[in-house]
């Protein structure tokens, strides 16, 4: 499973200064660690669970599961017996015991750089406990399920822990999201209460949340099912006594009920924001009079903490569900261990919390932790390319958590941004979200941290709640886009298509063989999708949906989604490895690669290419890019079609829509939903631009 020893050569390591303080010195610690909590996981973990608060213990194992379908019902269950409340151990816990009270919890930097607040551990458990209160004067019990639909505010901390001081279930949806994907999401988890927000901007662009709010509210009216009420914080308009969020500097005039500052732009749309007497209530009104003590409720280990979608293969949204004892221990050990949590550091991960790092890596990790962090309303590129290194430097952060996305889009605009600001603060960089190509790796390494600063190339999913195959900082020789070896716990392995385990050097399906304590329970009033999904195609297997490979020094490299593999020739080739192998090449900042029906090969390969600034797309490019290929991955990879793309198709969390992507490579425009798409301009752009030899 884990190799005796690692290689010497063509690794990075981490600087001794790191070493010296990590939690996990040495790759032999590193070993010894992982084959305990492999071996005897209830001691492992026992150990770590005494750091935290328990009401009771527990009674029974430390950890029960099945993974094998035809064994009976999967199920995982931690600590059971035990009771608990996450938002105690995340806040009072630090206050009261760790003597953390005055300690920042958050700096929230907003949209417009000047735009900041700061608030301590004190401060947040009073805001939590106000708005525990509000919540259960309007009827909110333990089990209830609650949509969060906010902006990057402290607010929208403040309303998931109030929750889980309560018991009950918060579900919250991107802010970027349509109408359309909030009213699902309300109606699948039945959700009695939404919490929202007037609205926001996201660079330039006004996002008029109520106005959308609203119309996902009359869609569930339409379906015969009423959300009781919908608390809307004020965030773009005239600041309330109590609020906790500075107005805004570019505030929409219509919500601003005085003179507009000279700075909002005369351009901006002046959006109608509508108030249902019967229905909407103010955050601020209702937190004025609500005491700032509130007894927490005390929760079994297995009770439900949250639901959060994520994308299923048959279009509709799956709702994974976690729950309290397991979630908390996972996210709080794998944030101690793979960003070596110091108690002086400042952390950042830039993502939104409305995706599962921002709830295990912005909320719950780190505030289990007792760290500092940055809460970042805007984004990587506003108002200037050097906005994140702006923001490193002024709050002097030292564990920086991003996606490759962001680190490719940087790339394109090259190093003089960077190195405007001086990021000496900076000790340890990630990434997450999706494998990370070796050029973009190596540009993070070399231009952002200097060379100095170790970089944790983690995968996990929704479902896994945490870091599952990830570098340890000290402990790891790294190999640039590598995913290296499994967290303490979690046991790889690669299987065939007869699922058959691999050993050695392999390629194929990546299944975990047992249970960790922060993997989902199950998809919400879905128990037979949870088990087809992930279970049924392997017996015995947590089937993760991507391809891996093991090389053979026994690093592990993600090559993709299985839905991403293409089958040329009675080949498999992952679309990440090709685009990986497109991006190496000096002219091309990103590339997307998807399958194409061939009437000899079964499928051919169409490539999107995105070119760095200033680069013209030629002949001469097309044929070196295509040789590329053949050279890095063999002739069975090398592309059929290559197209300039100055824009590729991304959600708003900066995924890109390998769908659309598929649709114009064949020339078919019923393209499907695109609400979440970021930019519609580029769909034309593309189409016209296709392969003239497409047909």
């Amino acid at each position: 499973m884990i190799p005796d020893k690692v290689p010497h050569d063509d690794v990075y390591r981490a600087p001794q200064e790191l070493v010296k303080r990590a939690h996990v010195p040495n790759f032999d610690k590193y070993k010894e660690l992982y084959l305990k909590s492999i071996q005897n996981p209830d001691d492992f973990w026992g150990k770590i669970a005494e750091d935290f608060f328990w009401k009771t213990p527990p009674t029974g194992k430390f950890l029960d599961y099945n993974f094998d379908v035809t064994k009976g019902k999967i199920y995982v269950k931690c600590m059971e017996g035990a009771t608990t409340n996450i938002c105690y151990n995340v806040l009072d816990r630090n206050v009261h015991e760790r003597s953390l009270g005055d300690k920042v919890a958050f700096y929230w930097e907003g949209n417009e750089p000047g735009d900041e607040l700061t608030v301590t551990y004190s401060e947040l458990l009073q805001q939590v406990c106000r708005f525990a209160n509000v919540l259960k004067s309007l009827g909110v019990k333990k089990g209830d399920r609650v949509s969060i639909y906010m902006p990057m505010v402290v607010e929208l901390v403040v309303a998931m822990l109030a929750c889980a001081r309560i018991g009950a279930v918060h579900s919250i949806v991107f802010a970027g999201f349509s109408a359309e994907s909030l009213f699902d999401r309300i109606m699948d988890s039945q959700c009695c209460i939404l919490i929202t927000a007037d609205g926001f901007y996201r660079g330039d662009k006004l996002v008029s949340l109520k106005v959308i709010a609203d119309d996902a509210l009359q869609k569930c009216t339409d379906m015969g099912v009423s959300v009781q009420k919908c608390i809307v914080l004020k965030h773009l308009s005239k600041e309330e006594p109590g609020s906790q969020s500075p107005p805004a500097k570019r505030p929409c005039p219509d919500l601003q009920q005085e003179r507009p500052r000279e700075n909002v732009r005369k351009t901006h749309p002046k959006p109608q924001v509508p108030w249902n007497p019967e229905v909407d209530l103010c955050w601020h009104t209702l937190v004025g009079g609500a005491s700032d003590e509130c007894e927490p409720e005390w929760c079994e280990s297995e009770d439900p903490l949250f639901i959060l979608y994520t994308s299923g293969s048959t279009g509709k949204p799956k709702g994974v569900l976690h729950t309290v004892s397991g979630y908390m221990l996972y996210t709080a050990t794998t944030f101690k261990l793979v960003f070596d949590y110091q108690s002086d550091d400042v952390y950042w991960c830039t993502a939104d919390i409305g995706w599962i790092t921002g709830h295990s890596y912005i909320t719950y990790g780190p505030m289990a932790n007792g760290a500092t962090s940055v809460l970042f309303e805007g984004l990587p590129t506003y108002p200037d390319m050097s906005r994140m290194w702006e923001v490193v430097d002024k709050y002097q952060v030292t564990k920086f958590y991003t996606a490759p996305t962001a680190i490719r889009l940087l790339m394109k605009y090259g190093s003089a941004p960077v190195q405007k600001y001086k990021r000496d603060s900076l000790k340890v960089l990630g990434t997450v979200g999706e494998p990370i190509n070796p050029e973009a790796w190596l540009w993070y390494y070399s231009v952002v941290g200097e060379k100095r600063c170790p970089v944790v190339d983690t995968f996990w999913q929704t479902e896994t709640g945490g870091h599952v195959l990830t570098p340890l900082p000290a402990a790891t020789p790294l190999k640039p886009g590598s995913a290296t070896f499994p967290f303490f716990g979690v046991v790889p392995a690669i299987l065939n298509e007869s699922g058959e385990e691999l050993e050695g050097p392999s390629d194929g399906y990546l299944v975990f063989k047992q249970a960790w304590p922060g993997i989902m329970r199950t998809v919400y009033g879905n128990q037979q999708r949870f088990e087809a999904t992930y279970f049924q195609k392997f017996p015995g297997y947590y089937v993760t949906g991507d391809g891996c490979r093991r090389d053979k020094d026994g690093y592990f490299w993600i090559t993709g989604r299985i839905d991403d593999m293409l089958n040329v020739s009675g080949h498999l080739l992952s679309t990440a490895e090709v685009e990986s192998a497109l991006v190496e090449h000096p002219a091309v900042s990103e590339a997307a690669v998807v399958g194409r029906p061939h009437p000899v090969k079964g499928e051919s390969l169409y490539c999107f290419v995105t070119l760095r600034d200033g680069v013209s797309y030629t002949s001469v490019l097309e044929t070196e890019l295509k040789q590329q290929v053949r050279e890095k991955i063999g002739a069975i990879a090398t592309p059929d079609y290559m197209q300039n793309a100055p824009g590729l198709p991304k959600t708003r969390s900066g995924k890109i829509m390998r769908r659309v992507l598929r649709k114009i490579a064949q020339n078919e425009r019923d393209l499907g939903d695109v609400s979440t798409l970021a930019d519609s301009s580029v769909i034309e752009q593309l189409f016209n631009n296709r392969c003239p030899t497409a047909v």
